[in-house]
């Protein structure tokens, strides 16, 4: 009989336990952060720390190019914070009234840079009329794509080497594109550069030949969980979360 009492009450204990569990999950306050493709290794190392710090937030990523991600925000896709690579994007939700007024600041810098995966003759902007291949992220809806096309019209390469280009739908793959071989060249952020041992970079773009490469964040204004967003916004421009983005080669602009 007290065998059985101790095996119920086990049981029972057991039970208890996983309840409390997954009240524990459905307790936990789920923010939807739509963010630049370029972001991601930073931002996973941020997810991790502030999920630490924050026990009852759980931070769900939207990675893509920040023309598609602003256009998902408009067409209403669920959304409480937006981190762009340019600022075009970003002030066009911000002017439609989709981004806080009070709750939006220009975060990080980044520089755009040409790598190879292997030795290909190309040895920078100079020469790269002599590739077969180049990716770039499609201008329309890339930042990195546009800042690549105002370079090269601005050094007379445009229509040289428009038969030659690849576009993609993210930065990342551009990366990839390079990685495995599949382009000979590709235009990247120098921070993605630098997460990558499968590629070099053997050109920095010249600034004077693009936009200033600007990340944007800010709050979106139809968002249920605000105070939650204002709270991840604050900490994006914290200390701590400067360290984790310079470490992956970015530049604060605070």
């Amino acid at each position: 009989m007290i065998k059985e009492r101790r095996g119920l009450f086990i049981v029972v204990f057991l039970f208890l336990l996983v309840i409390a569990g997954c009240q524990s999950e459905e307790e936990k306050t789920e923010l939807v952060i739509s963010a630049a493709a370029s972001l991601q290794k930073a931002l996973t190392e941020i997810e991790y720390a502030y999920e630490k710090e924050k026990e009852d937030i759980s931070l769900v990523f939207n990675y893509g190019g920040s023309g598609a991600l602003q256009h998902q925000i408009q067409n209403g896709a669920p959304a409480d914070l937006f981190i762009s690579a340019a600022v075009e994007p970003f002030e066009n939700l911000r002017e439609e009234g989709l981004i806080e007024r009070k709750a939006n600041i220009n975060l990080l810098s980044n520089e755009l840079v040409l790598i190879t995966s292997s030795e290909t003759g190309i040895e920078g902007m100079e020469n790269l009329e002599s590739s077969a291949k180049i990716a770039i992220g499609s201008p329309d809806s890339v930042p990195a794509g546009q800042y690549a096309k105002q370079a090269l019209e601005s050094m007379s390469m445009w229509e040289t080497i428009e038969g030659k280009l690849i576009f993609t739908k993210d930065v990342t793959q551009v990366l990839t594109y390079v990685e495995t071989g599949n382009v000979e060249a590709g235009f990247v952020y120098a921070t993605d550069a630098m997460g990558s041992d499968k590629v070099k970079t053997i050109d920095t773009v010249p600034h004077h030949t693009h936009d200033e490469i600007i990340y944007p964040a800010g709050v979106i204004s139809s968002s249920k969980k605000k105070e939650e967003a204002k709270d991840f916004y604050t900490y994006l421009q914290s200390a701590d979360a400067l360290k984790v983005f310079e470490k992956y080669g970015f530049k604060g602009l605070k």
